[in-house]
């Protein structure tokens, strides 16, 4: 390393998921149960592909009819809600064979479709549900028992912690989810914020809406619910920067419109063509702002400190003060073109710009 150079920063360390911490609950509140002893830790596999051990604690025996014990959840250098929640599994013995699974407190309940979990059912989901099952059911066989198992998973602070996330709006009421494909979570993961937009947007459309209304984050989102206040909680969806992604599954779970509600500096990307916005992909294009402001109407001073900006927001300032309307409506309808030639046509769509004050400054529609 040069002298006077950083040195590199340390790799972000992965966490592990809810229902990874969940089925080694579980399979330490089964072995307790079977064999009376509190292991301080127990390895499972994961579906990552590979075996992971997880700490213990907070063991308790009922005679020999029930036992539990909990993990504290490590979301490793990962933003999640849940870092550090108590992660609960009870055990008791069933009159059958087999393992029956379900939510205690903390764990919320599906009251909307649309989800992978069926209404009334405890949101956890299908793969930790897997997960669980064949550690519990690993356990019973190796020690030769005749019966089955009932578990039950609980997050003490979920229904706190719940309200720090999305689970509300969409329908799973009384706590957090347990979730996880892989078992382990991937700091600041892009495929796990899509996953979100795709069940918000299942959500969506099993409630039976036929438009969503799309937006980069919390700020727009807030002028977009007082903006459309007709519209129910879950028609509102935070896509983050993946636009053209959004729209394919909008589409492809029959919407039949899409409204975005943005400020404008990053909707100018969409109406140049950009689909995925974020600034690293995107750079803003001022030769095409200039152009659009040409035929705005725009002065040919304008049009020239345009194609010289150093920001999509110095543009649009400089748009604002000039009271040029007609340029924020060009914009939007560029934006509709893209989106529908990105999905082909075949649903409407809406651009709503706005300023980070909630004034509107642009507005389009058009009909693919």
């Amino acid at each position: 390393m040069e002298s006077g150079q950083a040195p590199p920063a340390p790799p972000l360390r992965r966490g592990y998921t809810t229902g990874a911490c969940a089925t080694a609950a579980a399979k330490g509140a089964a072995l307790l149960l079977i064999t009376g002893e509190r292991l301080p830790a127990v390895e499972i596999d994961l579906p990552a592909g590979f075996r992971h051990t997880f700490e213990l604690t907070g063991w308790q025996c009922a005679g020999s009819h029930t036992a539990s014990c909990a993990t504290v959840k490590d979301a490793g250098d990962d933003p999640d809600a849940t870092h550090l929640a108590w992660i609960e599994a009870a055990v008791s013995w069933l009159d059958r064979p087999g393992v029956e699974i379900d939510g205690g407190r903390g764990v919320g309940r599906v009251t909307k479709p649309g989800l992978p979990v069926a209404v009334g059912e405890a949101a956890i989901n299908p793969v930790p549900r897997r997960m669980i099952q064949e550690a519990v059911a690993a356990v019973l066989e190796e020690h030769g028992a005749a019966r089955g198992l009932r578990v039950v998973i609980s997050v003490p602070e979920g229904e706190a912690i719940a309200l720090r996330t999305l689970n509300p709006r969409l329908g799973i009421l009384g706590g957090i989810s347990i979730l996880g494909t892989r078992g382990v979570v991937t700091p600041f993961s892009t495929e796990a914020y899509k996953a979100s937009v795709v069940q918000a947007i299942s959500v969506a459309a099993a409630a039976g809406n036929r438009q969503v209304v799309l937006t980069t984050g919390g700020s727009s989102e807030k002028y977009a619910i007082a903006m459309f206040a007709e519209l129910p909680e879950e028609a509102f969806i935070q896509m983050g920067e993946y636009v053209g992604f959004s729209l394919e599954h909008a589409k492809a779970y029959g919407l039949s419109k899409v409204t975005f509600v943005g400020m404008a500096g990053k909707f100018s990307k969409v109406a140049q063509g950009a689909m995925l916005i974020h600034s690293k992909n995107a750079p803003v294009d001022f030769g095409f702002l200039a152009s659009v402001a040409a035929v705005a109407g725009a002065s040919g001073e304008q049009v020239q400190e345009i194609a010289a900006a150093n920001t999509a927001s110095q543009v649009v300032d400089m748009m604002t003060e000039a009271g040029n309307s007609a340029f924020f409506e060009q914009l939007c309808h560029h934006a509709c073109e893209q989106s529908l030639k990105h999905i082909n046509g075949g649903m409407i769509v809406e651009m709503v710009l706005i300023t980070m004050k909630g004034r509107v400054l642009g507005r389009a529609e058009i009909h693919g």
